[in-house]
């Protein structure tokens, strides 16, 4: 989804960025948030951040409505007609809430299953004929108006009529739940002039003409999000059908429709109609056979100034907006965003992020790797360039939807989200890369329905064969990007024989050590360049390797796969062989050092350091090397330290000058045996959950502990842990299968301490 703002070339020209040469064209991700982060149409808090009970799942939304007087002199913004909700209950209820701005719509009357009703705050309370218990199925029949006013989610001027409603305006046109995870099949009957075409969600069943009027039919069996459910109609609207074979049966084949204005550039609309059945194979065949039974594009009018809005089988562009890249940006989201939905706005990266990707994966179709890693670098240096310093992922999101300017921030929502994708391309190779991407689209728990970020980290893993959470805690839940300030050195060895020695350092304090598989590339005086592929999962890491040939050079990253980042690379003397060489374990207080030469060391040039936090950024000095063993070939160096704090210790030893000033250093991991130094209670993982989630805590000492779940009302809702506990590390598991979504409490009492956190139930 998007939108840019149709603009004169002198405003452009006083707004620095907003529009990027990539490749001789704009990308479809600018296009797609530019109008988001300007729009004079703004949602207000109470519109999208009521929090109402959500005790039962919407399966379906029928809707039959009267739009006729919306498309004839005078163009009334009101519409009346009725809406039949079907659902199926949670949890025991004799009510429903509904989101219903009141403002915009107005409720005359209910029936079937609903016996009366109020509508207060943009909240639409309807009490039922009876209780029902969980799993029961429910019909609902809503009577109601939509007010004739402007509220930027219902859009009528000079024979045009549509909707337009990320990221929570569908309860400005009809009463819904409206949050991304709720998805339901829909039925649509509008009344319009008989000079009025109209598109909607999923396949057109029927379109009946009497006198002066059509009634158009339209049915998704697929299930839509609210925010993707649309009406476009208009007056004397043209309309292009394109049809796509399928890879599967090439005897079958979809309807891609397309609506367009009268005046717009027809070869740029051929060049579109043109492409989109090669786009459609190209993803196809990347993520899936196209998932729905039709789709479709339509340009509107000025009050849509913005670029896209990616609506389940009817995408929305701008007037005349027949861009390639807008359209292979928009027509992304039909898999990503319309086939699997954000289940919170927490996780809108797994829309806009795989859409601005696939922009690249197109251009990869098209042109090459070449032009596809000239799109990835264009995208990280505008994230570099505008990065505002918050993390992909906020989990505050999933509960309180943000301003739009900060849910579709460019850098972030957009550019870093196909960056990551680049690089976990980079990290899982290309192969497994794309398997992954199509275990994802195809998995039968998330096809048709929604996902949060665990979702796709899962499926990820599985196909890898590895756990990569490693990779999206530190890309996608921490903000910003490390910073490198590398070293090396090259020494002569004697005998034909040299050593590069290599130190990746990162510098940055905004944000976590950044894991990574690094490239280090050695050029030579003669002969082939060598690339080294090494992994680096600590801080100051050393690597050294031996060559027969005389290098030249070395360089960092030479390809820039990891792209989001900043880098320095200096060539320092060759470092001491006592910092080249050596290990280390615990052995009860004491941590041993083990070199494998006689080097003398006892001297105050060095010195060992102790990690004093988890974040990997703060080292605190313990003492100074001190020696013992005779062996000619081994010393043993030892610092005495009573190993309490952390699970995983890290130490390093470092050389200093004589005037104090660092030099180098060497870090060891030493893991495992280590008992807590306080008391912890972590942020469950994942969160939000459905409908399980890992709890852990951590005891210093032996301790009586309980630790229950509550709900918003303070009931004990389950006791996860109760008695008495030895000193250490613990996890529990909650499963929330039978309770409705919303905020839980959970609590650790052990001795005097109490600690709590909320956690987000999301179905």
């Amino acid at each position: 989804m998007k939108k840019y703002l149709l603009c004169s070339l002198a405003v452009l020209m006083l707004i620095p960025g907003i529009i990027t040469a990539q490749n001789n064209h704009q990308s479809g991700a600018e296009y797609c948030s530019d109008k988001k982060l300007h729009s004079d149409i703004n949602f207000s808090p109470s519109e999208i951040t009521a929090d109402i009970q959500h005790s039962y799942n919407v399966l379906h939304y029928e809707l039959n409505l009267n739009l006729y007087n919306c498309y004839i002199s005078p163009y009334l913004k009101t519409f009346q007609g009725y809406e039949i909700l079907t659902f199926q209950v949670d949890s025991t209820l004799n009510f429903i809430k509904m989101n219903a701005v009141n403002s915009s719509l107005a409720i005359d009357s209910i029936s079937m299953a609903g016996v009366s009703f109020t509508q207060n705050n943009d909240i639409l309370t309807i009490n039922l004929d009876q209780t029902y218990a969980i799993g029961d199925t429910v019909l609902v029949k809503i009577y109601y108006r939509h007010k004739n006013i402007d509220d930027g989610a219902f859009y009528v001027s000079g024979g045009f009529a549509f909707t337009d409603c990320e990221p929570e305006g569908a309860r400005k046109w009809f009463p819904s739940w409206d949050k991304p995870s709720d998805k339901a099949t829909t039925d649509l009957t509008v009344k319009v002039p008989s000079t009025v075409k109209l598109g909607s969600n999923g396949i057109l069943v029927d379109s009946i003409q009497t006198a002066d009027t059509i009634y158009y039919h339209w049915q998704s069996t697929e299930p839509v999000a609210t925010y993707l459910t649309v009406m476009t109609g208009k007056v004397n609207y043209n309309l292009d059908i394109v049809y796509w074979h399928k890879i599967s049966n090439p005897n079958d084949s979809i309807p891609i429709r397309f609506y367009w204005n009268t005046g717009e550039s027809l070869s740029n609309l051929h060049n579109i109609e043109n492409i989109i059945k090669d786009m459609t194979t190209t993803y196809s065949e990347k993520f899936g056979e196209h998932p729905f039974k039709k789709n479709g594009f339509a340009t509107l009018n000025n009050q849509f100034v913005w670029g896209g809005m990616e609506n389940q089988t009817l995408t929305s562009l701008c007037p005349n907006c027949w861009d390639e890249w807008l359209v292979a940006h928009e027509f992304a989201h039909q898999w990503f965003g319309d086939m699997i939905t954000c289940a919170t706005w927490a996780d809108i990266w797994l829309n806009e992020g795989f859409a601005t990707y696939c922009e690249a994966v197109w251009d990869e179709h098209k042109y090459g790797y070449a032009t596809y890693l000239s799109d990835i670098n264009s995208d990280a240096s505008y994230y570099l360039s505008a990065n505002p310093g918050w993390p992909i992922y906020n989990p505050s999101w999933a509960i309180v939807t943000p301003p739009t300017g900060t849910l579709f921030n460019t850098a972030i929502t957009y550019y870093k989200g196909a960056c990551v994708l680049h690089m976990l391309r980079y990290v899982m190779g290309d192969d497994l890369f794309f398997q992954g991407m199509m275990h994802y689209a195809s998995d039968p728990a998330l096809k048709y329905k929604s996902a949060v970020t665990t979702d796709f980290v899962n499926d990820m893993s599985e196909t890898y064969g590895q756990d990569l959470n490693w990779f999206f805690d530190e890309w996608v839940m921490q903000p910003n990007h490390p910073v490198y300030a590398n070293q090396y050195w090259i020494a002569d060895e004697g005998s034909g024989q040299w050593q590069v020695g290599f130190i990746a350092k990162q510098t940055q304090t905004n944000t976590t050590f950044h894991q990574m598989p690094i490239e280090i590339k050695v050029t030579f005086t003669s002969g082939p360049d060598t690339t080294m592929r090494v992994m680096n999962d600590s801080n100051n890491q050393m690597y050294i390797f031996s060559f027969n040939r005389h290098p030249s050079s070395v360089s960092f990253d030479p390809n820039n796969s990891i792209v989001l980042k900043l880098a320095s690379l200096a060539q320092i003397p060759p470092v001491p062989v006592e910092l080249t060489n050596f290990t280390a374990a615990t052995q009860g207080s004491f941590v041993i050092l083990n070199w494998s030469t006689a080097t003398e060391l006892n001297n105050k040039g060095f010195e060992i350091e102790r990690r004093s936090n988890t974040d990997q950024t703060d080292w605190v000095n313990i003492g100074f090397v001190q020696g013992s063993g005779t062996s000619t070939t081994t010393k043993l160096y030892s610092y005495t330290d009573r190993i309490t704090g952390y699970k995983d210790l890290s130490y390093r030893l470092k050389q200093i000058d004589f005037d104090g000033n660092f030099k180098y250093s060497k870090e060891v991991e030493i893991k495992g045996g280590i008992l807590p130094d306080d008391y912890s209670l972590s942020q469950n993982y994942p969160n939000p959950f459905n409908p399980t989630t890992v709890i852990q805590f951590e005891l210093p000492e032996a301790a009586k502990i309980n630790l229950v779940v509550y709900n918003l009302l303070g009931q004990v809702v389950q006791t996860l842990a109760d008695g008495n506990y030895d000193a250490g590390t613990y996890e529990r598991s909650f499963n929330g299968t039978n309770l409705s979504s919303g905020v839980y409490i959970y609590e650790l009492r052990a001795n005097n301490v109490v600690l709590k956190h909320k956690m987000v139930l999301l179905k």
